[in-house]
């Protein structure tokens, strides 16, 4: 008896959409391998993360954050 094995492989996050938030930071929405959606904030940092394939938890995040985008820190 002889197995086939089929490797399985993760892909990394896509993004699929940026919003621009209320405070001028960027709102990144990604699709993970799974198909579920996150979303990550330059301005206050919130990351979230959703089954439902739909984009409105981004858009009403980007509405109501007023966090001004953070500043790259740079390596000492």
């Amino acid at each position: 008896m002889t197995a086939t094995v089929t490797p399985i492989t993760a892909h990394a996050p896509v993004v699929v959409d940026s919003l621009l938030t209320a405070g001028e930071a960027i709102l990144y929405v990604y699709e993970d391998s799974d198909g579920s959606l996150g979303s990550d904030c330059t301005g206050c940092g919130e990351y979230a993360w959703t089954l439902d394939v739909d984009r409105s938890f981004a858009r009403a995040h980007a509405e109501i954050c007023l966090r001004r985008p953070r500043p790259f820190r740079l390596a000492a």
